[in-house]
């Protein structure tokens, strides 16, 4: 199956000069959303993950997925303020500023075997954050999952050494 042509490109989103790839086409392309789901899913078994992290919003799409497939749990790491339980945060640096990211404090227990998932990794500032996040709790980090990989934006080589699988490059 042709992924790309299920992922629409939008020019100058969210500003001038930004090529944004819209994943809302294969979101509603049920035979791909299924092929992806299996796809992924096949690509990520033997990293036998026990959770499934996935960061707001597109990563609670995937992961969520990708947790039903694998029998696992699904984690969600959210913007700060959006969880309303005792939380472990993370500060983390952008082009512009600063964010925050957060997780429930009794959402793991140290040793568990995470995989972290989003639809796209640009320059690996959000994973990263995310999995300093893990380690910090004590878990294990079995890998990174993405739809997209930019890859002229490296964002890669910023992730820790596990593996990370990406279906659609660009």
């Amino acid at each position: 199956m042709d992924l790309k042509s299920l992922i629409r490109d939008i020019p100058d989103f969210p500003k001038p000069g930004i090529l944004f790839r819209d994943i809302t086409t294969l979101l509603r392309d049920a035979e791909g959303l299924r092929y992806i789901t299996d796809l992924f899913a096949e690509k990520c078994v033997d990293l036998r993950p026990e959770f499934v992290v996935g960061m707001e919003s597109r990563g609670f799409i995937f992961g969520s997925l990708l947790a039903y497939k694998l029998g696992a749990g699904f984690i969600p790491v959210r913007k700060k303020g959006k969880l309303p339980g005792a939380v472990y945060s993370i500060e983390y640096a952008l082009e512009y500023g600063k964010d925050c990211l957060e997780i429930h404090q009794d959402a793991l227990q140290a040793d568990s075997r995470v995989l972290i998932v989003d639809d796209l990794i640009a320059t690996g500032g959000t994973a990263t954050a995310t999995a300093d996040l893990i380690v910090k709790i004590g878990c294990e980090l079995v890998g990174f999952g993405f739809i997209i990989e930019l890859q002229d934006l490296q964002g890669r080589k910023n992730l820790p050494d596990v593996p990370i699988i990406s279906l659609v490059q660009y």
